[in-house]
């Protein structure tokens, strides 16, 4: 059951990246380039994810488990640290050259978007090499 439930809030979630122009490199890429074609509309959704996930997590977070779990799943960090400040300045170069962000890229494949097919190996590339680089910063005596 629980997968159905996963299926059926990921096919919400993306069709409201289609549905918003987030799976849209050029639309994205239009937003950031605020010297040029600046799109301000992204900021708009942007907001309201913000204010969506804010009032979700209050709601949600005052019962004692997830509905189809058995508990959350919350980081167990909570501090910023090096490696935060670092994987996030890649996430937003990435991003800004891009103009993908991994659940809009996934979306996109489905409407054919040529670039996702050459950012979603790189991705998935970058995600196994943090894995590797943590798995040793971890291992490593301090």
């Amino acid at each position: 059951m629980s997968f159905l439930v996963n299926l059926a809030l990921g096919l919400v979630f993306g069709i409201g990246l289609v549905v918003s122009g987030m799976s849209d490199p050029a639309k994205v890429l239009n937003f950031l380039d605020v010297t040029g074609t600046w799109d301000p509309s992204l900021a708009l959704v942007m907001g309201g994810a913000v204010i969506t996930a804010f009032v979700g997590y209050r709601l949600v977070l005052k019962r004692s488990k997830p509905l189809a779990a058995a508990a959350f799943q919350l980081p167990a960090k909570t501090e910023i640290d090096w490696p935060l400040l670092l994987g996030s300045a890649i996430f937003g170069i990435g991003w800004g050259l891009g103009g993908f962000c991994p659940g809009p890229a996934l979306t996109a494949t489905t409407l054919g978007a040529a670039g996702t097919y050459a950012f979603l190996p790189m991705m998935l590339v970058g995600m196994w090499l943090a894995r590797v680089f943590e798995s040793r910063r971890v291992a490593a005596p301090a």
